[in-house]
């Protein structure tokens, strides 16, 4: 009798850009500040004139595109951050691994040879969340921007550099703050996130 070896499939997961800094988060946070990754979001980098063609395709998926410095849009399928006149980073609400490539596809189909492009990003950037009290007093000991609320109110968005990394720093409440940087740097932004917070930890 002949015996078949079975082969075993390896099973592929995702791996986040910070997931091996995921225990070191949880215990450098405390009362004052805490961090955390917020894996996977699905991200579209789209680059289209105001008014034109391809405006009106992105806006047709996924809402309404800031028109100002700093501005961000927030609609059912997208948080839309302003970045220049003609350049914005869409973070989508859908959190399926394909919803970035499908939203891209889908608009470049609409706006056909329309100057200007949607591309999936999602692999580019992560997202790190930082929130508590604390949160700002850490982002401004490094920060080149004023972070002040009257300068920088919640709903705020905008392309700086955190720790001589260019990010991008997006205030979403009183006291909570999204730090996207590129996946290369994610574990170098966490180190720093984590050491400004030390303070904060010895204290509570």
């Amino acid at each position: 009798m002949t015996t078949t070896a079975e082969t075993t499939t390896p099973q592929l997961r995702p791996v986040s850009p910070a997931e091996h800094r995921h225990a070191d988060m949880e215990t450098g946070s405390s009362a004052a500040v805490r961090l955390r990754e917020i894996p996977f979001a699905q991200m579209l980098a789209i680059r289209a004139e105001p008014g034109s063609e391809m405006a009106a395709a992105v806006e047709a998926e996924i809402g309404r595109l800031p028109a100002a410095v700093k501005q961000v849009t927030v609609s059912e399928r997208a948080t839309t951050c302003w970045l220049s006149p003609d350049e914005f980073l869409a973070v989508l609400a859908d959190e399926s691994l394909t919803a970035a490539a499908e939203a891209a596809e889908t608009i470049m189909d609409r706006a056909g040879y329309a100057p200007g492009h949607v591309l999936d990003v999602s692999a580019n950037r992560t997202v790190l969340e930082l929130t508590g009290p604390a949160g700002r007093d850490i982002l401004e000991s490094s920060a080149t921007i004023d972070l002040h609320p009257r300068m920088f109110p919640v709903g705020t968005a905008v392309a700086t550099n955190l720790a001589q990394t260019q990010v991008i720093l997006h205030k979403t409440g009183e006291e909570t703050w999204r730090i996207l940087p590129r996946s290369s740097f994610a574990d170098y932004v966490v180190t720093w996130l984590l050491d400004a917070m030390e303070e904060y930890r010895q204290t509570s």
